[in-house]
């Protein structure tokens, strides 16, 4: 369970720092996200979730 608590923190303070370091881009990123179709967007959603799962794994052996 800390595992799980110590990624959510990790992941909330990466995208902190990228929001900080870069907020024009995040803004227009979030503009583009807001125009892909749903089906797209899940696409690359699960696709993204399945590296993170690979890299987790091999991290873990």
């Amino acid at each position: 369970m800390n595992d799980l608590f110590a990624a959510l923190g990790l992941a909330i303070v990466i995208e902190g720092l990228l929001y900080a370091a870069f907020p024009d881009q995040m803004k227009r990123m979030i503009v583009q996200l807001l125009a892909l179709p749903s089906q797209h967007l899940r696409l690359a959603a699960l696709g993204m979730a399945g590296v993170g799962l690979v890299l987790l794994a091999v991290v873990r052996l």
